[in-house]
């Protein structure tokens, strides 16, 4: 394994307390006694695993990938999805896709920083939007969705291009460049999704109550 630079170190520790600290606000041996909470954990993690293993990209680290990462959200809640994606991480690291050295700074710039800007939006779009489905599933999935992936990748494009991997040019010519490329394909990702569970399963969904947006 390459040798880490001292920034990895950090983002490495602060990555592992942070997910000890979430991972003991949301009592998590209790939560994953229930198998509903634990299927939908398994299964999201198991769904962005998949996701994020078809993947394509020129430079090493520039790689493109659906995200699904605001769907995780709205489907969790904010702790459980950062645990679920965690999960997916260390999946799609220890089969290659990704280096173990940067294991860090994929979960704070690639999970952390992603999940709470998405769930930023929903907090806000709750309190300050009018409480109706399609403001819930356009801003709230459709656009959070869209936003947050092109979030990820400047995160991610600017420690590249900061830590000397790769000079600004070439990420911005083949990376950052692709963003309203993949802006709409993952906005509709993401909504098409939050539209079908709050449909057909709208129990599974955290942050979706028909009180709030159905009933009058």
């Amino acid at each position: 394994m390459k040798a880490m630079t001292t920034l990895q170190i950090l983002c490495l520790a602060g990555y592992v307390l942070l997910l000890v600290y979430i991972a003991g606000l949301s009592n998590l041996p209790h939560r994953l006694s229930h198998k509903l909470e634990q299927h939908l954990l398994f299964g999201s993690a198991a769904s962005v695993f998949f996701l994020w293993l078809f993947r394509t990209g020129i430079y090493p680290g520039l790689d493109i990938h659906f995200l699904w990462l605001t769907a995780c959200v709205l489907l969790l809640g904010f702790r459980l999805s950062i645990i679920s994606a965690s999960i997916a991480l260390l999946g799609v690291t220890a089969v290659g896709h990704e280096p173990w050295h940067l294991l860090g700074i994929n979960g704070i710039l690639g999970i952390i920083a992603p999940i709470s800007f998405s769930y930023l939006i929903y907090t806000l779009t709750f309190h300050r939007l009018p409480k109706h489905l399609f403001v819930y599933i356009f801003v709230s999935g459709f656009f959070a969705g869209a936003a947050t992936l092109a979030l990820k990748m400047f995160l991610l494009g600017g420690y590249y291009t900061l830590d000397g991997f790769h000079d600004w040019n070439t990420v911005k010519d083949n990376y950052l460049i692709l963003i309203p490329l993949l802006f709409f394909p993952e906005g509709l990702l993401n909504g098409m999704s939050m539209t079908m569970l709050v449909i057909y399963c709208p129990k599974w969904v955290y942050t979706y109550h028909d009180k709030y947006y159905l009933d009058k």
